[in-house]
């Protein structure tokens, strides 16, 4: 698949804005091709994102970005964003799964108790949760429905979202929190964390208590591993105007038969109300630029935001992989398609001194025959080109917990030289990168780390504070250390995780004899079905699990 990024000098007109205020105007070096800040060399500008229907600006400077690893710091920052949410204030969500009883912490308090609490005083509360396939299925149709149904019934107003391509999704999962009368308060909380069973786990990864079903490799409390990023600042104000573009999309919110008559029978709301006028940017909160990459379908009708569909997370991938010197660090649930891998190669040809460390899951996330040949197909044919690519710079590892159960990760992250760094909704698979909505993160922290090695890629951006923490705090736990003395070069940093590997291994492979060696990475051994059974799931890998949802033309010249 080749991926063009378009010129920054490409004539893009964009939507109009509201007027400008004092954080616009600290922004306005991103309106029109972003040079001020020096980030287009990172980032999409407005003509590379290749989306002139959006009312999005190519990115906002003076945010803050805190990475919150794993559910439980995720829901506790979440709970409390919530609990301050009153009169005149703003809630806005949306999400893949819903689980209305789901913990938040530890007191009991609910993911559905906390909307419906910040109702009762006085919030205005709106939600876009995706309808999900059947429930036959193992989706999660009947609790997203749960979930709309008492937030709304309560005094909110929540969505059931099906305007996706068939077997598509709403995969998006972010809140916004806007304060009346504490703009430097306003957050919004972007990623892969559903507010849903299972995701509530720690560092530990003894599991979340409330868990769904699973495939049984990861037992009757799956250990899980996942990031969000919590953002202060103008970006606030972008993510929700990712929300207001699909609200204010005014195509039906379903037009199947069996969605559209038992909707009339019970009375379901299927036209959503006005929001309420939107609130200036918050005020500047820190060093961080924020650009917000999305995944949107070309579908019929279009939508009015994306009439041809936007890629441009795929695209600002592309953009910034093309500057990875060093070290390439992905976390990812899938890392499957070929068409994807292809990016990676490129890179690792051509820069030889480039590593790849890629984390992902031990086993699929389901145990079908069928499935788990289809999720192969693909993996293995990813793996394959990045390994031919790059060799023993290729470094592909799973987790485990220190019970050596696996640990499923469910992360999408993505770390360029300790410079640029993503957290988002979107996997590193053509599903995510063309066909469902997405919605991630990618952030440049202006305020460069004064680490030895000051610029690890050699090129003048030096590292940033932002991207290297998050790397950082990451091998931190996946190796089981507390200090970064061999973590920060990443020279040091490949070889230190090999040796933690190379050990752990060892020891699994010797009878777990002796004290269990630190660290919680494996060597990622894929245990391939026979080659008959990879070839009849070929055609329910390509069309069920990583289908393409670009234009037809794009599609036709292999392009985004």
């Amino acid at each position: 698949m080749r991926i063009r990024v378009p010129s920054r000098h490409d004539g893009v007109p964009q939507a109009a804005a509201p007027a400008a205020t004092t954080a616009d105007q600290h922004a306005d070096g991103q309106r029109a091709d972003g040079q001020r800040a020096g980030g287009h060399d990172w980032f999409l500008t407005a003509g590379e994102r290749g989306n002139p229907a959006t009312r999005l600006r190519p990115w906002t400077r003076g945010n803050a970005a805190t990475p919150l690893v794993h559910g439980r710091e995720y829901f506790t920052r979440l709970a409390l964003a919530l609990e301050g949410a009153g009169a005149g204030d703003l809630v806005l969500f949306t999400d893949w799964r819903g689980d209305p009883d789901e913990r938040l912490l530890d007191d009991g308090t609910t993911v559905a108790q906390a909307f419906i609490d910040a109702v009762r005083r006085g919030a205005v509360v709106k939600g876009l949760v995706w309808r999900s396939h059947l429930d036959p299925v193992r989706f999660s149709g009947a609790e997203n429905r749960t979930l709309a149904k008492e937030v709304t019934e309560a005094g909110g107003e929540v969505l059931l979202d099906q305007r996706v391509r068939p077997l598509g999704s709403h995969h998006q999962k972010f809140v916004v929190v806007r304060y009346r009368d504490r703009p430097q308060d306003d957050v919004a909380f972007v990623g892969g964390i559903d507010m849903a069973f299972t995701r509530r786990d720690d560092a530990g990864h003894a599991g979340d208590p409330q868990a769904v079903p699973f495939s049984r490799w990861y037992g009757r409390t799956p250990g899980w591993h996942d990031v969000q990023v919590e953002l202060h600042g103008p970006a606030v104000r972008d993510v929700e105007d990712v929300f207001r573009e699909r609200w204010e999309d005014r195509a039906a919110l379903s037009r199947l038969p069996w969605h559209v008559l038992p909707d009339l029978l019970h009375r379901v709301d299927r036209t959503p109300s006005r929001l309420p006028e939107q609130h200036p940017d918050p005020p500047v909160a820190g060093t961080c630029a924020v650009q917000l990459l999305r995944t949107y379908p070309h579908r019929r009708p279009g939508y009015p935001f994306a009439p041809d569909g936007e890629r441009s997370a795929a695209r600002g991938y592309v953009k910034a992989l093309r500057r990875a010197r060093r070290l390439l660090y992905v976390e990812d649930q899938y890392l499957w398609s070929a068409d994807v891998a292809r990016v990676f190669a490129q890179a690792l040809r051509t820069h030889p001194e480039l590593h790849l460390v890629a984390v992902v899951p031990r086993h699929p996330d389901q145990d079908g025959r069928l499935f788990v040949a289809a999720a192969h197909v693909g993996h293995s044919q990813a793996l394959d080109l990045v390994r031919a690519a790059g060799g023993d710079r290729v470094q592909v590892l799973d987790v485990e917990n220190h019970a050596g159960e696996p640990v499923y990760v469910h992360a999408k992250v993505c770390v360029v030289d300790d410079v640029w760094a993503t957290v988002g909704s979107d996997n590193f698979n053509r599903r995510s990168w063309t066909h469902d909505s997405e919605l991630t993160a990618a952030v440049l922290d202006e305020l460069r780390d004064e680490r030895e090695p000051r610029d690890p890629a050699g090129l003048g951006d030096g590292a940033r504070r932002f991207a290297r923490d998050l790397r950082l705090r990451l091998w931190r736990e996946h190796l089981d250390v507390d200090d970064d003395s061999e973590l920060v070069d990443p020279g040091l940093a490949v070889e230190a995780v090999r040796r933690s590997v190379a050990a752990l291994d060892a020891w699994h492979a010797g009878g777990q004899v002796g004290p269990r060696p630190p660290g919680r990475l494996r060597t990622h051994v894929l245990d391939l079905p026979p080659r008959w059974q990879r070839r009849l799931a070929t055609p329910a890998y390509r069309t069920v699990l990583d289908p393409d949802g670009r234009p037809p033309g794009m599609r036709f010249r292999r392009e985004h």
